[in-house]
């Protein structure tokens, strides 16, 4: 059976360990084929990365709705290397790295006695 252009109905590969990604219609030469997988591939690493990154900030921003000062720290301390590793692997502009930082430590000084590293 020779290579078609679009996976059969029903056909779905797994990617990730929960992600189930249809097989997207592929091109005409192997390179541009063996580029179609990569990008996929990618595609759904970068969006788990990106979803890793947001949960780091939504417990921070919970914690400091709470009131609860310890968890909003220990939560602002777990966020801050994730989103700096973020910034190494691309998935996110170092200006935007530093904005969200920024603006989570604010938060947490707003708080009143707990100070966030800068």
């Amino acid at each position: 059976m020779g290579l078609t252009r679009r996976a059969a109905p029903g056909i779905v590969r797994v990617f990730a360990e929960h992600t189930q990604v249809e097989e997207p219609e592929l091109a005409n030469t192997p390179q541009a084929r063996k580029r179609a997988r990569q990008a996929e591939r990618r595609r759904v690493r970068n969006a788990g990365l990106r979803s890793r990154v947001r949960t780091h900030i939504k417990k921070v921003v919970a914690a400091v709705d709470a009131g609860d000062q310890a968890a909003a720290l220990a939560a602002f301390q777990a966020a801050v290397p994730v989103v700096d590793s973020m910034v190494g692997k691309g998935i996110l502009h170092k200006n935007k790295a530093a904005r969200h930082k920024s603006r989570l430590a604010r938060k947490l000084n707003g708080m009143g006695n707990a100070t966030a590293p800068a």
